[in-house]
């Protein structure tokens, strides 16, 4: 299902996909389409919580404004490969650099003992639950 979105404006740009300083310095080693990809991708990580599932996520004019900052064409993301070891590497480098870790069985673990514990027994509707869990963890387990 594709959802219909507003366009965003210069105010959102600017707030949501503006490079700062560490974050240039952490695109400036890389080159073209990989520069872009990996600025994309670190930007969209930052504001969602997670990582595209390829170009069609990324808004077009997200990824003009993105673009100009690291002085690469836009089109140039059309050569970025969203599958493989670049982009599994980029995905590492932007949670290592957030402070993020990906999810081990352990920690999965620990989650479902947590939900059992604290948040299924009173509240049944899964949609809830998922309205409800990112402010139940304990600051760094989300």
């Amino acid at each position: 299902m594709i959802v219909a979105r507003t366009p965003l404006d210069l105010d959102e740009l600017v707030e949501q996909w503006t490079l700062l300083k560490d974050e240039q310095a952490l695109v400036s080693g890389k080159r073209g389409a990989t520069r872009l990809g990996f600025a994309v991708l670190l930007k969209f990580y930052t504001q969602y919580g997670r990582f595209p599932r390829g170009r069609a996520e990324l808004a077009a004019e997200a990824v003009e404004f993105v673009a100009r900052q690291v002085q690469v064409p836009a089109s140039e993301l059309g050569f970025y490969d969203w599958t493989g070891r670049t982009v599994e590497y980029h995905r590492a480098q932007s949670r290592e650099h957030l402070g993020f870790r990906e999810c081990s069985v352990a920690d999965a673990e620990k989650l479902t003992a947590y939900l059992a514990e604290h948040v299924a027994h009173k509240e049944r509707r899964p949609e809830q639950v998922r309205v409800e869990l990112p402010g139940a963890l304990p600051r760094g387990e989300h």
